[in-house]
């Protein structure tokens, strides 16, 4: 699967009031490889003009999980630079958690990675959010 096929998974609609600042939350599972349970990925962003169809994260998950993968934070990378190419959202986050003690040794593994949108900033509605 090329990248313009993997990003044209990621269905938008036009946000309901751009006006507004809000987060909007997705949590999924998908395949990180063929050895292990399926990994949580969690999603969270700030729309600016556009939202993501929740059918189509979930779609796109399960594509994600036909691919193989190097590392969690690989595949993490991947979406979150796919959500900002499809969504241009103002803030997003994407969590990626591994089973539990799936390696020898380690308890857990969590990737977390952020981006956001030049000059934007909104403390007061990030602080609200709980880490993932």
């Amino acid at each position: 699967m090329d990248i313009r096929e993997r990003r044209n998974i990621l269905v938008t609609r036009r946000n309901p009031d751009s006006k507004l600042e809000y987060v909007s939350s997705m949590a999924g599972h998908m395949s990180v490889s063929d050895n292990m349970e399926r990994s949580a990925v969690t999603l969270r962003y700030v729309p600016d003009k556009v939202i993501l169809d929740p059918a189509a994260f979930g779609v796109y998950l399960d594509a994600l999980g036909t691919l193989t993968w190097e590392s969690l934070e690989d595949v993490a990378a991947v979406i979150l630079n796919d959500i900002n190419n499809e969504l241009i959202a103002r803030w997003v986050q994407v969590s990626i958690v591994a089973p539990d003690k799936i390696h020898p040794g380690v308890d857990s593994h969590q990737v977390l990675l952020e981006d956001h949108q030049p000059n934007w900033d909104n403390p007061g509605l990030l602080s609200r959010l709980k880490l993932s």
